[in-house]
């Protein structure tokens, strides 16, 4: 179930400088509130539209993506904001936790990380990432995972530097490959 109110930061960082087109904004990470659901769903869109060429049905998987607020339901959704605005989401499903059946039981998991096109490349996903890390670990979780695809070559590479290891392919989504990574937190 999805924690409403003050952010739990376990040590991980709750504000993050961000250049935005040359103005210099503040983001600060937050719990997901349900008022909240339209502003991720339409981040998630935003964030996959540079992909809607490789996947082979676009249409039925930005459907899928548009509803990422679902998530949850079964885990707990972080948001970054700046003036107010949703500019970075991700959902964090901690150990034993509903999720995808190619994930172990016991690991945490990460699920679309997104951050709004305008504002990349200044470190919000890897703040936001360090946060998820910082519940499973206060959890328990001994193992953190998440599923991505080559395809991402932002997010990829950024997360072979945190640490992630490749361990096997996973099911494809819509025609394009993913593979199942994961990062031991002890």
């Amino acid at each position: 179930m999805a924690s409403v109110g003050a952010l739990r930061t376990f040590g991980a960082p709750a504000q993050l400088t961000l250049g935005v087109r040359q103005l210099m904004h503040s983001a600060h990470l937050r719990e997901f509130q349900q008022p909240d659901a339209s502003a991720v769903n339409a981040l998630g869109v935003a964030a996959f539209e540079q992909f809607a060429n490789h996947y082979q049905d676009w249409p039925v998987f930005q459907q899928k993506i548009a509803c990422m607020a679902a998530l949850a339901e079964t885990g707990e959704i972080i948001v970054a904001t700046t003036d107010s605005k949703i500019v970075g989401a991700v959902a964090y499903l901690g150990p034993h936790a509903p999720k995808s059946d190619f994930f172990p039981a016991s690991w945490a998991v990460m699920r679309m990380l997104v951050v709004s096109p305008e504002c990349r490349g200044h470190g919000l996903g890897h703040t936001l990432a360090q946060a998820c890390f910082a519940r499973a670990q206060h959890d328990g979780a001994e193992v953190f995972g998440l599923h991505t695809s080559p395809i991402m070559s932002v997010a990829l590479p950024m997360y072979l530097r945190m640490g992630f290891k490749f361990v096997r392919e996973a099911p494809s989504i819509h025609g394009v490959e993913y593979g199942i990574y994961a990062k031991h937190l002890t």
